[in-house]
């Protein structure tokens, strides 16, 4: 019976062991972990100057990646690594894998929180469009498209300007939907579009780099409704560590003088400070 009953034991203890260790085994490494034990992240971007950009010798920069680099070194990890992606992609590339964070000066809104997860705000802003030298058609905003059936209007695949646009009352077949900055600028200098559509700092950056181009007025409604973006960093839904880690350091950085000091150069500042939560943001009718 004494024997009987160590079998027993050294069998429930075998078991609980083995348990153990496949719990052990199941326990997957964070993404922050596993960026810490690296020493860098993947961030992807959709070289949307003054957002997220690669200069020339292929640095990585703009406010967002910026805003990234030095929160997660305060997290830990030392340096982000860059993955170029169309806009309209990264919120897929993101969920595939193929980069941990979007750094890309992404705007918040209900459609998008419902597919990955948003970091607080790090901006607010309106918007501009992008015309041809002089304004000839003088277009001032998203009206003067929706008012003209034959004016056509450029914006960025995925980005939240089509939406905008909708809103607006302009037509899909007035939208000439495009991959990215530099195709909004050539079909504007071309007369392809008579209008680009991006967001205020966008647009000026756009038009103080290429000739025979220009910004209208930055605004903030359309259709009588706010189009003051707040732009966030995105991460996959499932890395609730990640953002809740970022967001706790990105509290104390946002408005500080080390925060405006990264973020100025690319024309932020105190005025582009964001006003709403990402919670609010994501309520949004």
């Amino acid at each position: 019976m004494l024997a009987s009953m160590l079998s027993r034991r050294a069998l429930a203890s075998l078991l609980a062991a083995a348990a153990l260790v496949s719990a052990g085994a199941a326990h997957a490494q964070s993404t922050l972990e596993a960026a810490r034990e690296a020493g860098f992240i993947r961030v992807g971007f959709a070289n949307e100057a003054p957002f997220g950009f690669a200069t020339p010798d292929g640095k990585l920069t703009g406010e967002s990646p910026e805003v990234v680099r030095a929160v997660m070194k305060k997290l830990g990890v030392a340096e982000i690594d860059g993955v170029l992606t169309e806009f309209g992609s990264l919120i897929p590339g993101l969920q595939a894998g193929r980069f941990d964070i979007v750094a890309a000066g992404m705007f918040v809104n209900p459609a998008r929180c419902g597919q990955v997860l948003f970091s607080e705000p790090t901006y607010g802003i309106g918007q501009a469009l992008l015309v041809q030298e002089g304004n000839p058609k003088g277009i001032n905003d998203y009206s003067s498209i929706a008012d003209n059936s034959d004016l056509k209007l450029a914006v960025m695949a995925g980005a939240v300007e089509a939406g905008y646009a909708a809103d607006a009352g302009i037509g899909q077949s007035q939208l000439v939907l495009l991959p990215d900055q530099s195709s909004l600028v050539a079909a504007v200098k071309a007369g392809r579009a008579d209008a680009a559509a991006l967001t205020a700092l966008s647009i000026g950056e756009m038009a103080a780099k290429n000739e025979g181009v220009e910004s209208t007025k930055p605004f903030g409604e359309v259709a009588g409704k706010s189009v003051t973006g707040h732009g966030a960093v995105a991460f996959r839904k499932d890395d609730t560590e990640l953002q809740q880690a970022f967001n706790a350091e990105l509290k104390n950085f946002l408005g500080s003088e080390e925060h405006l000091a990264l973020v100025e150069p690319f024309g932020f500042g105190k005025d582009f400070l964001p006003t709403m939560t990402t919670a609010e943001l994501c309520a949004e009718e």
